[in-house]
């Protein structure tokens, strides 16, 4: 027999039973053939090239020959056992299963869980908003979400070198994926660095968001509840939760706008260097060290949501909050944005077309229930949403009771400002306010961290499978220039008029990009996988 790789036979003459031999951790494969009837089987040559590893014969006949070796007899079928040894080195694995399933609920699970979810829901219709939502993850988050774990095992390769198994032509793909994480990198660890300097004016007796003879606040500034008779709220009175947000973080005031962002804030710029330096040492072994770090930041929020549920359902005015969430307006449903919010909300939540599914799904053994796993932490991130739409709302029940206005007016802000201005403030007017404002933002520090030791696995695992002679002895170096890069092109955000920035990132440079790509993804995988691919290892026997 002449074989173009290396190969071996495992065939003896004396009609001994043939053993196959199976090993994911060396990438050898396996694969059973059967021989030509008659005088074929034994002249001419065979073509075994179907590129798939194979464990079981391919029908019960091949089984039944499978034992014995009968020879050349006409009408006898004789099995041929081709394994291949692979001359990669062995891929790196979880350590345990639940290793993999913590850091993709940590991935799936993130800032946008917490602020996103509740406002989308209340906006489009409350608890009828619910229907669209499970519709969309029914029939389009979560088959996306098995998509990406079911190729990611089964090519064991990150999202650039794993188009050479589907089609070589969409390769792009992969480098745009690694593009968007690049851009997210940018913002996203942005938001854990305005956490972080909440977490550090925290340790205080009295939260610095509470009071308004502050070097930072304006006449504006008015400390407003029911609770002070001798103040009155005014359409141009400011909290001081809003201005310590504006003022003292962010420094928005300092800058007029995009074209003019002023200088970088010093005390941001050492918060982000903190961030990036937990990243580092977190994800610069591989899964063996981002395994292990995830046992406390994937479940540490889910400790703080149920002490912040808790407290927020003991709270005066928490059941208009939840009523407000929960009330249902069917109308909502005959109108077509918010279909779209429900699509984009799953979507964006479940984070297929990250490549992060990917690079983790290739860690597992073959033989993993990728299915299985999808089910568990698509519902369990679903599930979260909506918990953290209990935990937000009582508390803006809370606020709305506090200032005698309706939760609608209390709720009115969208986005990072939910959490740094009107739960800071509700917080903030809680007793042991302390405690509660320093596992707040530790939980935002820990959902961010999640998503970006993702984010960036994936563009490593792209990278070094893409690029295995140059970088993967050297992976500590290549991790360390990544996260340089991600904090030089983070520095744009620390500036005066980095919210700005950040905006510009958010709406413009991932969001629809992501869509494109995803679009393009799934179009390949189902008009041109296993259509038009020439597999790349094929063996010419000839007996």
């Amino acid at each position: 027999m002449e074989m173009k790789q290396p190969m071996m036979m495992d065939q003896e003459d004396g009609g001994k039973q043939e053993k196959e031999q199976e090993s994911q951790e060396n990438g050898r494969l396996v694969a059973d053939s059967v021989a030509e009837k008659g005088p074929k089987s034994c002249s001419g040559s065979g073509q075994v090239s179907n590129g798939y590893p194979s464990t079981s014969p391919q029908s019960p006949r091949e089984g039944a020959g499978a034992g014995t070796d009968r020879g050349s007899t006409p009408g006898t079928f004789r099995t041929l056992v081709v394994q291949q040894t692979s001359l990669d080195p062995p891929r790196e694995t979880w350590s345990k299963k639940m290793d993999f399933l913590l850091s993709v609920i940590g991935y799936a699970v993130d800032l946008g869980n917490v602020w996103r979810f509740p406002y989308i829901c209340y906006q489009n219709g409350g608890g009828a908003f619910l229907l669209p939502y499970l519709l969309m993850a029914v029939f389009g988050g979560v088959p996306l979400f098995y998509m990406e774990l079911a190729l990611g095992q089964f090519h064991r390769s990150g999202c650039i070198s794993i188009w050479k198994h589907i089609c070589p032509i969409f390769k792009g793909i992969g480098f745009a994926i690694c593009i968007i994480a690049l851009y997210i990198a940018f913002y996203y660890n942005t938001i854990m660095a305005w956490a972080l300097y909440y977490l550090l004016s925290s340790f205080r007796t009295t939260l610095p968001w509470t009071t308004c003879n502050n070097r930072w606040n304006t006449p504006n500034c008015t400390h407003y509840l029911s609770t002070d008779l001798n103040v009155s709220w005014t359409e141009n009175s400011i909290s001081p939760a809003e201005e310590f947000y504006i003022r003292q973080v962010l420094q928005v005031h300092l800058s007029p706008g995009l074209h003019q962002l002023g200088w970088v804030s010093w005390q941001l710029a050492l918060c982000l260097l903190f961030i990036f330096t937990v990243v580092y040492f977190s994800i610069w072994k591989g899964v063996k060290t981002s395994g292990k770090v995830v046992w406390v930041t994937a479940t540490f929020p889910y400790l703080v949501l149920l002490i912040l549920l808790v407290r927020g359902a003991t709270l005066p005015g928490a059941w208009r909050g939840v009523i407000f969430f929960l009330k249902p307006d069917w109308s909502k449903l005959l109108t077509t944005s918010v279909w779209l919010d429900a699509a984009a909300q799953i979507f964006f939540s479940l984070g297929p077309g990250f490549g992060v599914l990917l690079a983790f799904a290739s860690y597992n053994p073959f033989h993993n229930n990728c299915y299985k796993d999808a089910l568990i932490t698509s519902s369990v991130n679903c599930l979260t949403s909506f918990l953290s739409g209990f935990v937000i709302f009582t508390v803006l029940g809370y606020m709305a009771e506090m200032r005698n206005q309706g939760v609608e007016t209390v709720a009115k802000d969208a986005g990072p400002s939910l959490l740094f201005i009107i739960y800071a403030e509700a917080i903030a007017n809680m007793p042991a306010a302390t405690f509660f404002a320093i596992i707040f933002f530790l939980m935002i520090i820990m959902l961010g961290l999640d998503s970006t030791f993702a984010g960036l696995e994936g563009v490593i695992t792209a990278m070094l499978d893409e690029f295995p002679h140059l970088l993967a002895k050297r992976r500590e170096w290549f991790v360390l220039g990544l996260v340089c890069v991600c904090y030089l092109g983070a520095l744009s955000t620390l500036t005066y008029g980095g919210a700005f920035v950040v905006k510009l990132f958010e709406e413009y440079a991932t969001g629809p990009a992501v869509i494109t790509v995803v679009f393009l993804e799934v179009i390949a995988v189902s008009w041109f996988y296993g259509k038009y691919w020439i597999p790349a290892k094929s063996f010419k026997t000839s007996l």
